[in-house]
C-alpha cells in the first residue's frame, strides 16, 4: 500500500505549494501528478459532467473509472468549474490568488479569450508561475497548429529513426513526446519556484510538445549538426555503438550492449571467439561501427547456439550489460521493479485496491509518495471551495443548481 497518507504531507518538498490544473488529456496531467507526488496540493478543475476526456479513453476500466485517466492523476483533487460562466470564471480567479501554479494546455489564444490568459492573471496574483503547454509553442509560424503526440513524432523526426532499417517508420510505443514535455514542464515549474523563491516574481513558462521531441533527440540531432549526415533508422541497433542491439538466440531474443573495447574482448574471450578479436577492423569501437556489416551476421550466429536463460548467465557473470525482452506483465511483476516501489496499491472509492505504477525519484528526506487515488469528478468541487475560498455546502448545491460547477 502507498505509505505516506495526505495528513502526512506537511512534510514533503512541495507541501506550501497550490497548483491550478486546467490541463487535460496527457502532458499537463503527467506534469502536475509529479508535483503532486512532492506534496504539491494539484486542485485538477474539469468542466461539470464530463471532465477530462481520458475519463472516457477506455476500456479497461476499474470502478468506472479509465485506466488512462488513472495512469496520470493520482495525488489529485478535482473540482468541476463551468469556465463559460461568469460566476464560474470568477471562482477561478479567486483560486488564482491563493495558488502557485497554474497550468493550462488550451490551443493558443483560448485562455485569452476566456480572460485567463497570462497578463490577466498576473494582475490578481504577481508571484503565479504560468505554464502554457501545446503543440507548437506561443511563437512561430505553426503556432496556431493543433499538436498531437502521434503527428508531432512525425514532424519532430523520432519516427525517421524509429523502426527497421528496411521498413516502414514507426512511432514509439508510449506517448513520449507528451510525457517528455510534462517532464520539462516540471522541471521548468520549479526552477521558476525557486527563481520566485529569491526575487519575489512569478513568469511564465512556455511549453512545446514540438520542442520537446526536438531538444530529446540529443546525440542524434548532434551527429546531424556535427557530420550533416541525415540519421537513418537502425532498428533495434545503435547508430555509434556496436555490437548494440538485440540478437536472436536458440529460443527466442536477447539485448545486449557491449559499452567499450575492453567488455568486447571480454565477450570474445569468454565465447572462444578470439577471431572476432584478432580481426583488426573490430579492435575498436569506430571499426566496429564501420564494419557492422561484416561484424553484426557473424553474431547473430554465434547468439543462435544457446538460449536466452543461457547467454544471461554468462554475460551477466561477465558484467556484460544483457537482458531479457520482458513484456510489460513481466516488467510490472518483476522482483527488482516490486522492490523498488515501482508499483503500489491505493484504496480508489469506486474501484477498491487499485494498483498505480508508483513514483521514480528516490529522495532520502523528501520523498515522493502515493497519497491519494486519482479523483472521481468533482470529487472534492465542496472541499476545495469551502476549505478555500469560505463558501458553506449551501452555496456550493445552488451553485450546481445554477450550472456553475
Amino acid at each position: 500500500m502507498a505509505s505516506t497518507s495526505d495528513n502526512d504531507k506537511s512534510r514533503m518538498a512541495l507541501a506550501d505549494i497550490r497548483v491550478l490544473d486546467l490541463s487535460r488529456v496527457l502532458a499537463g496531467p503527467f506534469c502536475t501528478m509529479l508535483l503532486a507526488d512532492f506534496g504539491a496540493d494539484v486542485i485538477k478543475v474539469e468542466a461539470p459532467g464530463r471532465g477530462d476526456d481520458t475519463r472516457h479513453w477506455g476500456p479497461p476500466w476499474a470502478g468506472g473509472e479509465s485506466a488512462y485517466f488513472l495512469s496520470v492523476n493520482r495525488n489529485k483533487r478535482s473540482i468541476t468549474l463551468n469556465l463559460k460562466h461568469e460566476r464560474g470564471r470568477q471562482i477561478l480567479l479567486d483560486l488564482v490568488a491563493r495558488s502557485d501554479v497554474f497550468i493550462e494546455n488550451f490551443k493558443v489564444g483560448t485562455a485569452k479569450r476566456l480572460g485567463l490568459d497570462y497578463e490577466t492573471l498576473r494582475e490578481i496574483n504577481p508571484r503565479l508561475i504560468y505554464c502554457s503547454i501545446t503543440g507548437y509553442g506561443q511563437t512561430g509560424p505553426y503556432r496556431d497548429r493543433p499538436g498531437y503526440d502521434f503527428v508531432i513524432q512525425a514532424e519532430g523526426g523520432i519516427m525517421s529513426i524509429t523502426g527497421p532499417a528496411d521498413g516502414e517508420p514507426h512511432k514509439v510505443g508510449v506517448a513520449i513526446v507528451d510525457i517528455t514535455a510534462g517532464l520539462f514542464a516540471a522541471t521548468a515549474i520549479l526552477a521558476a519556484l525557486h527563481h520566485r523563491e529569491r526575487t519575489g516574481e512569478g513568469q511564465y513558462i512556455d511549453i512545446a510538445l514540438l520542442d520537446a521531441q526536438v531538444g530529446w533527440l540529443a546525440n542524434v540531432a548532434q551527429n546531424y549538426l556535427v557530420s550533416g549526415e541525415v540519421p537513418k533508422r537502425y532498428g533495434n541497433a545503435h547508430p555509434n555503438i556496436v555490437p548494440y542491439e538485440v540478437f536472436p538466440t536458440a529460443d527466442g531474443y536477447i539485448a545486449v550492449g557491449i559499452g567499450n573495447d575492453l567488455q568486447y574482448r571480454r565477450f570474445c574471450e569468454l565465447t572462444g571467439r578470439m577471431d572476432l578479436w584478432e580481426d583488426g577492423r573490430f579492435q575498436t569501437n569506430p571499426g566496429r561501427v564501420e564494419h557492422r556489416d561484416e561484424l553484426i551476421p557473424r553474431l547473430r550466429e554465434l547468439f543462435r547456439t544457446r538460449t536466452t536463460a543461457e547467454w544471461l548467465a554468462l554475460l551477466r557473470e561477465a558484467k556484460i550489460s544483457a537482458a531479457p525482452i520482458n513484456n510489460v506483465a513481466q516488467v510490472l511483476n518483476d522482483p527488482h521493479v516490486l522492490a523498488r516501489g515501482m508499483v503500489q496499491t491505493v484504496r480508489h472509492p469506486t474501484a477498491g485496491e487499485l494498483k498505480l505504477v508508483g513514483p521514480v525519484p528516490k529522495l532520502s528526506a523528501t520523498p515522493a509518495a502515493i497519497r491519494r487515488p486519482p479523483p472521481l469528478l468533482g470529487e472534492h468541487t465542496v472541499e476545495v471551495l469551502t476549505e478555500l475560498l469560505g463558501y458553506d455546502e449551501e452555496t456550493v448545491s445552488r451553485l450546481r443548481e445554477e450550472g456553475v460547477v
